[in-house]
């Protein structure tokens, strides 16, 4: 079967990172088959619904490499939920029913006090024509709830929690349109379901529930349901729900310097028996992509773990895939002398000004200064063709009889300002033999 995924986001906010990580599954599982990734946009909520945040989704899925195969929005299918609603009605699959939220919520109580469960009791099942016409005049709108059938048990085989089993009867009929005629989620997401045509379904596991009143409604509509996966939820570092977690968003990662395909590697793995590894390129992933591999145990979210990985990341990019973001100037070159010392992308122009200069001389001992007053006259003999770093350090060794700590610390400290960085031999042809031998000479 050709898989077809979707992803569905509402937008009333911004994405955060367990709605990335459904997106990237989904596209994962999509790419792996060779199938397509569908974005739905659930703005059904036209009070909440944003264009703004459409707008954002949609950057931000770009932002991570995702792109989507088609685009539904559910704004535009209204008058497809009122056929396939219209006929639910005709075949007593949804009924009408008036009780306000306070009188829903005494009920639940009255029931959790004798120790039952607190579901719906289908009291609006037993009113008659004569009700309906009552509660009309007094203007009282009904909302409508979906009749599950309670005749057999609801299954499906998941492909990560394995076989799931729900016993109707001890669930509510859920509320699909409201009294002002509104859509709530589950039913147009069936209906929406059916018509793109999606095979899989892949979410985090605060789905399961609703999934069991769905795998109904795909029946009571004359299909089949698709392939549900529901994922465990992401915790944070502390090994808790984190409420954080729901704060964070791609401009977050952005502005921390985290690389796209860095969060696409960690979202990708966490929660999974494969190792997280600093993966480039996500078609790789979604090559290695496996169902079997999903654990049941929450998925742990690690900021510092996402700042490791995004270093690795960086050490592999390209001068190509970064030069707009690099500072004015910064060639290729440089950017590969620099690149295996860095956290961040951003971090490269600190070390572009150390090139480029200029650089605060430090403060140099008698011994230092001397030594460093020889570098200076050392560096405007060698030359500067091939090595220069290993031309001007074994100078200075033959001279003064320097060697490791005592002969490298100080050089490195006047040419760069900085007791650490990247490799010397790298960094001083960038540096050039003037403002190598005017740095010497200013340090010592």
């Amino acid at each position: 079967m050709h898989v077809v995924t979707r992803f569905a986001p509402s937008p009333t906010g911004h994405l955060h990172v367990g709605n990335l990580r459904t997106a990237i599954l989904n596209w994962m599982w999509a790419r792996k088959a060779g199938g397509r990734f569908l974005l739905r946009i659930d703005d059904t909520d036209a009070a909440r619904s944003d264009e703004a945040f459409v707008a954002a989704i949609r950057d931000d899925l770009a932002w991570l490499g995702l792109a989507p195969d088609g685009e539904e929005r559910q704004s535009a299918r209204l008058d497809a939920y009122a056929e396939r609603f219209a006929a639910l009605a005709a075949a007593g699959r949804v009924y009408r029913c008036y009780e306000t939220p306070e009188e829903l919520d005494l009920r639940r109580k009255v029931l959790l006090g004798r120790g039952l469960p607190p579901i719906y009791d289908r009291a609006a099942l037993a009113l008659t024509d004569a009700d309906h016409a009552r509660l009309a005049a007094e203007g009282r709108a009904p909302h409508w709830r979906f009749r599950l059938d309670h005749d057999a048990p609801i299954v499906w085989d998941d492909r990560i929690r394995g076989p799931q089993r729900f016993d109707p009867a001890t669930m509510s009929d859920p509320v699909v349109r409201r009294a002002d005629g509104s859509w709530l989620y589950l039913l147009p997401s069936v209906i929406d379901d059916i018509d793109m045509g999606i095979t899989d379904v892949v979410r985090g596991e605060d789905h399961v529930s609703n999934t069991a009143a769905q795998v109904q409604m795909f029946e009571a509509l004359g299909a089949a349901p698709p392939a549900f996966a529901h994922a465990a939820l992401l915790t944070g570092a502390e090994g808790k729900l984190s409420k954080r977690l729901g704060s964070l968003g791609v401009a977050h990662f952005r502005e921390a310097g985290i690389e796209p395909q860095a969060l696409v590697a960690l979202l990708a793995r966490i929660g999974t028996s494969d190792p997280v590894e600093p993966v480039v390129d996500p078609m790789a992933l979604a090559a290695a992509f496996d169902f079997a591999r999903f654990g049941r145990a929450p998925a742990r979210f690690d900021e510092g773990e996402l700042a490791a990985l995004n270093a690795r990341i960086v050490h592999q990019l390209p001068f190509e895939a970064v030069a707009p973001r690099l500072p004015h100037g910064m060639t290729a070159a440089a950017w590969d002398a620099v690149r295996p010392n860095l956290s961040t992308v951003g971090d490269a122009a600190a070390w572009w000004q150390v090139i480029a200069g200029p650089v605060e001389p430090p403060a140099t001992s008698d011994d230092d200064r001397a030594f460093l007053h020889a570098a200076a006259r050392a560096a405007e003999t060698i030359d500067w063709a091939g090595d220069p770093w290993h031309a001007l350090t074994g100078a200075l060794k033959a001279e003064t009889g320097r060697k490791g700590r005592a002969l490298f610390l100080p050089l490195r400290l006047a040419l760069t300002g900085q007791d650490h960085g990247p490799d010397m031999a790298a960094l001083l042809p960038l540096i050039g033999r003037d403002a190598a031998v005017t740095r010497l000479r200013g340090a010592g």
